[in-house]
């Protein structure tokens, strides 16, 4: 019997290996668990933050186009499991009917929604939009903005084993720097035939504020194709990785069995 595949996108300062624990925790449910990375990212850590001029340049739309192609090629329609960019991703896909349902975790904004300028000064302003640079976080600065309800024992190891750098026009793509958002930024979110939808925010998070989480929610309001929101009090943009991950994967696992989505389709 075929086993339900589960597609994990990683988003911006991530590397795939953010999903390692995600990845056990559902193959051990009996889904079929893959954590493919960005088009050319290196498989370590390590060589990532070393040699990662490949992904200097990379922008929205060659993700969005590189994670279709991988949904499209099971023989059974995968759900898609997003965090911050990869949230955004999985709700592009899933709202042009590809995959069968998505979850979409601390997702960056869709639409006409703005994200605020991130705490820290994350990236020095008045930078070129088509800069092929890419933008590295300090332990520090990870700390404050992304992992801001960790301990900082905690946000050390968890950028250490994760945070790599992210390309500037990515960051550019999504509106910031003053530069004109992409077209795959756009969601089809009035679409009544996709699949179920679930959207999850964490209260604490500086980065994707749970304001902008609300806000994509309501924009699906007008479709009747199932859209459910979850938010997880005292959680930041780290809350994927961080102590709290399994109470945020486990949640996803009742969502998909209420909705019908189970490991060994019927």
């Amino acid at each position: 019997m075929n086993r339900t595949p589960v597609v994990f996108i990683h988003g911006t300062w991530l590397h795939a290996l953010s999903w390692e624990s995600w990845a056990e925790r559902f193959a051990g449910r009996g889904f079929l668990a893959r954590m493919p990375g960005w088009p050319g990212e290196p498989a370590a850590v390590r060589e990532m933050r070393t040699s990662s001029e490949r992904l200097a340049g990379m922008g929205l739309d060659v993700l969005t186009d590189h994670y279709a192609g991988i949904v499209r090629s099971f023989e059974t329609a995968p759900v898609i499991v997003g965090h911050s960019v990869g949230g955004l991703i999985a709700q592009h896909l899933i709202g042009a009917n590809i995959g069968r349902a998505a979850v979409a975790i601390a997702s960056a904004p869709i639409n006409d929604i703005q994200l605020p300028e991130p705490p820290g000064r994350l990236w020095a302003p008045g930078r070129a939009v088509g800069s092929q640079e890419l933008v590295s976080l300090s332990p520090e600065q990870f700390h404050h903005a992304f992992a801001n309800t960790a301990a900082a024992a905690e946000s050390d190891r968890l950028f250490e084993r994760y945070a790599v750098p992210t390309p500037r026009r990515l960051i550019a793509d999504l509106g910031h720097t003053g530069a004109v958002r992409s077209p795959r930024t756009v969601v089809d979110v009035g679409n009544a035939d996709r699949g179920p939808l679930l959207l999850v925010s964490g209260q604490e998070d500086l980065l994707v504020p749970d304001a902008v989480t609300r806000a994509a929610y309501k924009q699906y309001g007008d479709s009747t194709a199932v859209t459910d929101l979850k938010q997880f009090a005292d959680r930041a943009h780290s809350l994927v990785i961080d102590s709290g991950w399994k109470f945020v994967a486990d949640y996803v696992l009742g969502w998909l069995e209420e909705r019908g989505l189970r490991a060994y389709p019927a």
